[in-house]
């Protein structure tokens, strides 16, 4: 990880913003993600305890995936088509995948998921992590793919090769560097995780 290119981010950052996430500039565009809107209603959403209910899982599993800025609008209607074109058995796949993925063996609940989303071709990474993104924002992340390449290639991330299909093992290293670099920066820059990967984002040269 080439920390000192991390360091200076943060002080270009800082400097354009005072207060990083708390800079009204900032705070204004982060209105417009709705993320922390989207983790209440996550949290609400797919609390172990709504998993009795299967068909109400995917239908707010829709609607976080239309609701997500970060997602795109191509997208959307495709991953709204595919649920709904699931028989049940696919279905109770699905809602197993997420649980596991939020509750439980989050491996095995991940490549549940992407064995059944790569039937239609829909095995993207902005929709494999976006509610668990959601649902802990401090301790998962979202993947957006021009994103996550920017950010291995100019800070450096050893060890780890961007692939456009999912893979655990990349999410897996990818999460841990995002963490550990959270620790070298002003926690102003990470009040959560798809903030301090904004902050990154906006850090890339163009």
């Amino acid at each position: 990880m080439h920390t000192k290119r991390l360091k200076f981010a943060e002080e270009q950052f800082l400097a354009a913003y005072p207060g990083g996430f708390a800079h009204p500039e900032i705070v204004a565009i982060g209105k417009k993600h709705n993320v922390n809107k989207l983790s209440d209603f996550c949290q609400e959403a797919f609390a172990k305890n709504k998993f009795k209910h299967a068909d109400q899982i995917l239908e707010d599993w829709i609607k976080v995936i239309s609701r997500s800025s970060m997602i795109s609008m191509f997208e959307k209607p495709k991953f709204k088509s595919f649920i709904n074109t699931r028989n049940s058995d696919e279905k109770k796949t699905l809602v197993d995948g997420l649980k596991l993925a939020l509750h439980g063996k989050h491996q095995q609940g991940f490549e549940l998921q992407l064995e059944l989303l790569k039937v239609d071709k829909l095995a993207k990474w902005s929709i494999i992590s976006a509610v668990p993104a959601y649902y802990r924002l401090q301790e998962e992340i979202f993947v957006k793919p021009t994103t996550v390449k920017g950010i291995v290639n100019y800070f450096e991330l050893e060890g780890i090769t961007y692939k456009p299909t999912p893979s655990w093992e990349f999410y897996e290293k990818y999460r841990a560097y995002i963490l550990e670099m959270k620790k070298h920066v002003s926690p102003s820059l990470s009040p959560n995780n798809p903030a301090f990967c904004g902050f990154l984002m906006m850090s890339l040269p163009t």
